[in-house]
């Protein structure tokens, strides 16, 4: 998740910075601000999912800032003052953290973001699967373990099924998810997503070359080099469904 800090304090923002990276799989820092005004401007050029706002700054403070934004990001707002929780969620702030912060307080608050972030998303995605499959153009929440990932379906080169978990390929990541594979195939669009046996399910647009197999099968090597055999069944399906 992309955060932003805003705080007017350097050492305070500092001192954040250092408690986050130990939760870099989770929080991205994308840019700091000293005041209100760069503070908009720096939520206005990154869109992030969470800031992290103090409330006491010149010229304009946590809460005037967020009236000046059409679209408010989720808040945790971290203060030395405990007068404003009040005023904090009234404005829907995720949480409300004091200066110093507690590194433990802070673990607790990000931990609650991520699993609700995970949930709304596939609330999110549940809802958007009733009416259409999924195409390359939608992005999907992977969670393995304490790493998060949200890639789009185009950089996904294949899923491969390993029991009742499917590993995805991407970059150079492999994070697991409990699923199955004819569960996955159900949900994505069968225009960019190929069921190449019952182990694997490839991107079409990934798919380098393709050569005849054994059996009257097809082998199609990725553009990872990847080599992948389509089984003959399936080598009658893709020629059909690929051919004009």
């Amino acid at each position: 998740m992309k955060a932003v800090i805003i705080d007017d304090e350097r050492l305070a923002r500092e001192e954040l910075r250092h408690l986050l990276d130990k939760h870099k799989d989770t929080i991205t820092i994308v840019e700091e601000a000293s005041n209100g005004i760069e503070g908009i401007k720096a939520i206005k050029k990154h869109t992030p999912d969470i800031v992290f706002l103090d409330i006491q700054m010149p010229e304009m403070d946590g809460f005037e800032m967020l009236k000046q934004l059409e679209d408010i990001p989720k808040v945790i707002f971290i203060t030395a003052y405990d007068e404003y929780a009040v005023d904090a969620f009234k404005v829907n702030a995720l949480d409300y953290l004091l200066k110093p912060v507690d590194p433990a307080r802070l673990a607790e608050t990000l931990e609650k973001i991520t699993k609700d972030s995970e949930d709304e998303f596939f609330s999110l995605v549940n809802n958007i699967r009733e009416e259409r499959k999924l195409t390359i153009k939608d992005r999907i929440f992977i969670k393995d373990g304490e790493k998060c990932f949200f890639p789009y379906l185009k950089e996904i080169r294949y899923f491969e099924s390993q029991g009742n978990y499917v590993k995805v390929f991407f970059d150079d990541n492999k994070p697991m998810i409990l699923r199955s594979l004819n569960a996955l195939e159900d949900k994505l669009s069968p225009e960019d997503f190929f069921r190449a046996n019952r182990k694997y399910l490839i991107n079409i647009h990934s798919i380098k070359s393709i050569e005849n197999w054994f059996n009257g099968g097809l082998k199609v090597k990725l553009t990872d080099q990847t080599e992948i055999e389509i089984s003959r069944r399936q080598a009658i399906r893709f020629k059909d469904i690929m051919s004009i």
